[in-house]
């Protein structure tokens, strides 16, 4: 190899050679096989930690989001449209809208439940039987029992719908009897006395999301107009969508349909501050994540450090017969780069591999502990969801390989700067 030879390539196949030769090096031949494997190993563990942590913040979001959406409306109606004698006419003009899937007349107040195991706070929804039947996430959800006798009799009847989590609180069991009492009832010389009357238990519905499961009761609308003395009368109207995201922009289409007085809002206003920190915590844990993934790059500075030190000889005998500086950085960058793509790919791959299997692996923790790792009564959710998004995965990967070669760039360069003269003066 000569000066006035015509250049390799970059990274061409001698490069890449000596590369690999160089990493695969063992101690005594002036290797660094136990920093490469720090370095590699810390790039695997940032890299999944990342991909798991970001995916199941992912699935909390998405499941949370779809049950929150599944089991309250997407927009609302109050104030006029809501009375008797426009009510009908506002549901069907709703109805009749584009991308509007289900309108249903709502009664929803607080109540206590009692039973012979004793009394928690509830929240009593009344609808009717079809608005029920026609939200999946409940009606397709009950565990015991079932919606038989439901919404049947004088005043719509005397059976409710009840969260599994409540029902076990309370030690209740389909045809259980469950006493309500509503805040307010008829007004007396003593006052205004609350209205107590007990029911019977048809079935128990557990959503998987423990706020609901534990906290919601579904009465017969016009059993819900009766106990809590609202007449004809209902609290708001609920409206599903076939996509939850045209909510906001259906706002004016909905208030029209619903006529003067009608005041409408939508499941992005109800719940914004919730939706605002979900949004937060993930774009701040993943910032936190990656600089874990850029100090476990950094690793790579200090095992081409050691490489280019231990391989000064072999460095100036490259430049003596005629290797360009370029090439001997494309060198060491080509060692950098291998450790961080090496450990980018298996801290992916550990990554999905992890995220496809967190159930089982959550099982096998609760076996081998005998503890609860998923508290359903903390976190909201049954069992620990994951989501993969292939995009974020991509930037992840791309992230880690752009650290990884940007950290070998310092000790390649100063490998290309090495005088062959002093490099070998001493051998």
């Amino acid at each position: 190899m000569t000066d006035d030879a015509a250049p390799a390539p970059p990274f061409s196949a001698w490069e890449r050679e000596i590369a690999v030769r160089y990493l695969r090096a063992r101690r005594q031949e002036g290797g660094v096989a136990l920093i490469t494997v720090i370095s590699f190993s810390g790039i695997a563990i940032a890299v999944a930690v990342l991909i798991i942590v970001i995916s199941v913040m992912n699935g909390f979001r998405a499941d949370l989001t779809g049950m929150i959406l599944g089991f309250n409306g997407h927009a609302y109606v109050v104030g006029g449209a809501t009375d008797p004698d426009e009510r009908a006419g506002t549901l069907a003009r709703i109805r009749a809208l584009p991308h509007v899937v289900q309108a249903q007349a709502v009664v929803e107040s607080e109540t206590l439940a009692q039973s012979q195991s004793g009394a928690v706070g509830a929240d009593v929804r009344g609808v009717s039987l079809a608005d029920l039947k026609a939200t999946p996430l409940v009606a397709g959800n009950i565990k015991q029992g079932s919606l038989a006798g439901f919404d049947q009799g004088e005043d719509g009847g005397d059976k409710v719908l009840v969260g599994a989590r409540l029902a076990e609180s309370l030690d209740l069991k389909p045809g259980d009897p469950i006493t309500l009492t509503a805040p307010s009832g008829a007004s007396t010389a003593l006052g205004t006395l609350p209205v107590q009357k007990t029911y019977k238990v048809a079935g128990l519905f557990q959503v998987g999301m423990s706020e609901y499961d534990q906290a919601y009761i579904y009465m017969p609308l016009k059993q819900a107009q009766l106990f809590f003395g609202r007449g004809d009368q209902v609290d708001y109207i609920e409206i599903k969508l076939d996509n939850a995201d045209r909510a906001p922009g259906m706002k004016p289409d909905i208030a029209d349909a619903a006529g003067p007085g009608a005041i409408v809002s939508d499941w992005t206003e109800k719940n914004q501050a919730y939706f605002t920190a979900l949004t937060v915590e993930h774009n701040v844990m993943a910032l936190i994540l990656a600089l874990l993934v850029l100090i476990a790059s950094l690793n790579i500075i200090s095992a081409l450090v050691m490489l280019v030190k231990n391989k000064g000889r072999d460095i100036a005998i490259l430049r003596t017969i005629g290797a360009r500086q370029s090439s001997v950085m494309r060198i060491f960058v080509l060692c950098g780069g291998i450790i961080g793509t090496a450990g980018t790919l298996v801290g992916v791959i550990v990554g999905v591999l992890f995220c496809a299997n967190i159930d089982a692996i959550q099982g096998f923790v609760e076996w081998v502990t005998g503890a609860q790792v998923f508290n359903a009564k903390i976190y909201f959710l049954s069992r620990l969801p994951q989501r993969i998004d292939p995009l974020e995965v991509a930037l992840i990967t791309l992230f880690s390989l752009v650290c990884s070669f940007a950290a070998a760039l310092y000790p390649a360069w100063r490998a290309s700067r090495l005088d062959p003269v002093e490099a070998l003066r001493y051998e």
